[in-house]
């Protein structure tokens, strides 16, 4: 008799990078829903359950508890890093949120260790932090454009799995998402950025260059996800073609994450009917 699969690592275990086995198709959906319709039902359900869940992690850090979560979004220009924290995050209360995005090193930056400005953007206990791009950018962005040694990028990957291992130990579980877009899918959507006004902010020269380095990328993600999908903090792959599915996946992986940490609301430091029959003597004056 098949073991019962355990409903709160259902997705993430469908969505789990495993070692030396193929990404799944962009357009494809390994797990959940395969229409647009049925994906928006669920979506409405996993936004209950997200937001109660991160109102509960969010109480638990008010009350003096030391746990948190780290969403690292990760992906090609147009797979949706942006739009995913604006669905899948604008589910929950903003309060218990903590958005960073990572772009270029600034000058200041880079008289740092690359880890540096990263820990400035860790979540507080009781947060959801997530990350729009991280701490991958200084393998990635400099091994496809030569920008150091490649003895340089190669030691990051043991300085990142320890790094992760010690956000782990005090309290931080980090989920690392790769978004998976086609290449064709990209070109959609770059072409529709410079065809609608105002979608033409969102352009930037530079997305043609890395997209004419589409394969050293790839085999650079592929490298990134073979040497530090770890049991502390594995890489989930979300195929990213069909934004609503991308944002569906992600939200469950969210919703699995803090099931399996069980947050709890803290125990109130007062006594409950004390403070009742307080508030039935208390008038209102004019």
């Amino acid at each position: 008799m098949a073991k019962k699969q355990d409903p709160a690592s259902r997705v993430r275990d469908a969505l789990r990078a495993e070692k030396d086995t193929p990404l799944p198709d962009p357009g494809s959906s390994p797990v959940g829903p395969d229409k647009k319709t049925k994906a928006e039902k669920k979506f409405d359900s996993a936004g209950e359950r997200l937001s109660a869940l991160q109102e509960a992690l969010y109480a638990e850090g008010v009350g003096g508890g030391g746990r948190s979560v780290l969403l690292v979004l990760q992906g090609m220009d147009t797979s949706g890093k942006g739009g995913t924290v604006g669905h899948v995050l604008g589910l929950v209360n903003p309060m218990g949120v903590r958005y960073a995005g990572f772009k270029k090193p600034t000058a200041a930056e880079r008289r740092h260790h690359f880890l540096w400005r990263v820990r400035r953007q860790l979540p507080s206990p009781g947060l959801i932090g997530v990350f729009d791009r991280s701490h991958y950018e200084d393998i990635l962005v400099p091994r496809v454009q030569k920008l150091v040694p490649a003895t340089e990028w190669r030691k990051r990957y043991a300085e990142i799995n320890a790094f992760e291992r010690e956000l782990a130990d005090e309290g931080t579980t980090v989920v690392k998402v790769f978004l998976h877009i086609s290449p064709e899918e990209q070109l959609k959507r770059l072409k529709a950025r410079l065809l609608r006004p105002e979608k033409r902010w969102k352009f930037d020269p530079a997305d043609l260059e890395a997209r004419a380095a589409w394969d050293a990328y790839q085999a650079a993600y592929a490298d990134v996800l073979r040497r530090t999908s770890t049991t502390t903090a594995p890489w989930y792959v979300v195929p990213a073609d069909r934004k609503w599915y991308r944002n569906w996946a992600v939200a469950e992986l969210l919703i699995e994450t803090l099931t399996e940490l069980a947050p709890k609301f803290p125990e109130p430091h007062y006594d409950v009917d004390s403070e009742l029959e307080k508030l039935a003597g208390v008038g209102v004056s004019g």
